[in-house]
């Protein structure tokens, strides 16, 4: 987005502001307030850079946006956030124009706002039970609350006003947290306060989990993934990179020998699934969670600078209809693929990834072909990707989750041509603590069963987010880490 443009956003939200602050202004007033649009690169720019998409609200357009705020004394948008935090209270900073104290309500239940504000689907979740979308007839009426905490994170970040949570004296307990995603670092932030010394150990060589190997550069930008990682150690939180519990040490040595006197386990979904139909051994098939990793984690989009090779890619089918399709198909777009196509079983309105996603994966370009799967990949006489065998499908009943069923349509099968396949139909459960780990029970699909309280089949462990929910949100995540540290710090006191 060029500077002019940015400036209009500026201009239009200022000149709205200086009229409402002429009268007081009664609800109806406030919910005839125009939505903030949300500034974005231009899509023929954009699907050829690695630079985050959506710009962010102006100052103006903020504090416009939070005038939309009815200050509900029930406060219907805090019931809907996993981490409950105080969303009239830091809109309400906001609007007095004090994004400092709006950052302060934010972080006393949430560390991790940048991250947040990007990458929550907060129109299933804090926005959902809106009054004022309610009032207007659509979510996408309701107040922005994404859209007004990542202002404030940014503002905070750009203005050199990030405060480091404070621990509290000593306690003597050591707390092991196993796997640095949303999960881990969110109840290693809680248990922290409480004066626990706490040591993260972490796979991968950065911290962050699928923030840094899953969610792309152009959605959240890694340095942000980062910042807010760095204020843990600030804490005093200690990290132990390249260390995988279950190899390098079992978690029953933490305990045992180490002396932690309780572990929280929080290594997410990583084990990618496959579609189990032929030819997905072929070179060039893919698992979203390799591509996403290599692209991600290890930039492979820097041609000739990265620590991997990434598959040249000319013609891209990604399968799925989640977000993390949707993340493989924009960049495969901008590694630089001349067509990327999505196929999907059903419809658009049946799709799991946010609508704000698939909205801006068709502006780039990407090509969705809906109530389509793939029954084989068909190769060429190399042992590499010539094509799909594609079956048609048409909508029947709905299903156990409201969704309606896909139905194939006999002898509809055609072949479409590609030479890449990412495979983006979810994750399952590594099984590498479960089977280290004698009596820690598990369900069928490998996720760590747990009480109310987020507490194990074993005596001091804990476990939480994907782990425990499948693949689930980053905000989901953060609140099974709260709840699992709130459980520890009792156990500790």
């Amino acid at each position: 987005m060029s500077h002019m443009e940015t400036s209009f956003y500026q201009q239009a939200a200022q000149a709205e502001l200086e009229k409402i602050h002429s009268a007081a202004l009664t609800p109806r007033a406030r919910m005839a307030i125009t939505v903030q649009d949300m500034p974005c690169q231009d899509p023929e720019v954009r699907r050829h850079n690695m630079q985050e998409v959506a710009i962010g609200y102006t100052r103006e357009q903020a504090m416009l946006e939070a005038e939309r705020c009815l200050q509900c004394k029930n406060a219907p948008c805090v019931a809907g956030c996993p981490v409950k935090i105080d969303i009239p209270g830091f809109i309400r900073k906001v609007k007095e124009g004090d994004f400092t104290g709006a950052g302060q309500v934010i972080k006393q239940t949430n560390l991790l706002p940048s991250i947040c504000g990007r990458v929550c689907p907060q129109e299933k979740q804090c926005q959902l039970p809106c009054t004022v979308g309610k009032a207007l007839g659509g979510v996408d009426k309701a107040v922005q609350i994404g859209r007004l905490e990542r202002f404030v994170a940014d503002y905070e970040r750009e203005h050199g006003l990030q405060t480091v949570p404070h621990a509290g004296p000593s306690s003597g307990k050591r707390v092991a947290i196993v796997g640095a995603g949303p999960a881990g670092l969110t109840c290693a932030v809680d248990v922290r306060r409480e004066g626990h010394d706490v040591a993260v150990f972490e796979a991968f060589h950065k911290a962050g989990g699928v923030m840094v190997y899953g969610i792309p550069e152009f959605r959240l930008p890694k340095a942000l993934v980062a910042s807010e990682a760095g204020l843990l150690e600030s804490m005093g939180v200690q990290f132990e990179m390249n260390f995988l519990v279950g190899r390098t040490r079992k978690l029953s040595s933490l305990l045992k020998e180490d002396g932690f006197d309780a572990v929280f386990i929080g290594t997410g979904a990583g084990l990618p699934k496959f579609m189990d139909i032929p030819g997905e051994n072929l070179v060039g098939v893919f698992s979203a969670n390799e591509y996403l990793t290599r692209a991600n984690l290890m930039k492979a989009y820097e041609i000739g600078k990265a620590g991997t090779p990434i598959y040249p890619s000319r013609r891209v089918a990604v399968l799925g209809g989640g977000n993390v399709a949707m993340d493989s198909a924009r960049m495969a777009m901008r590694l630089g693929a001349e067509e990327v196509r999505v196929l999907y079983r059903r419809t658009r309105e049946e799709m799991p990834a946010r609508a704000e996603e698939v909205g801006h994966a068709m502006e780039e370009g990407i090509i969705f072909d809906f109530l389509a799967s793939p029954t084989k990949v068909v190769g060429d006489d190399k042992g590499k990707v010539a094509g799909l065998e594609v079956l048609s499908y048409q909508l029947g009943e709905p299903d156990e989750s409201g969704r309606r069923k896909p139905v194939p349509i006999r002898g509809s099968e055609h072949f479409v041509p590609f030479d890449t396949v990412i495979v983006a139909i979810g994750n399952e459960s590594n099984p590498l603590i479960s089977r280290t780990t004698p009596d820690l029970h598990v369900d069928r699909h490998g996720h760590i069963i747990v009480d109310e309280k987020q507490k194990t089949s074993l005596d001091r462990v804990y476990a939480g987010g994907d782990i425990v929910l499948g693949a689930a949100t980053v905000i989901l995540a953060m609140g099974e880490g709260r709840r699992a540290a709130a459980a520890i710090n009792e156990v500790l006191q």
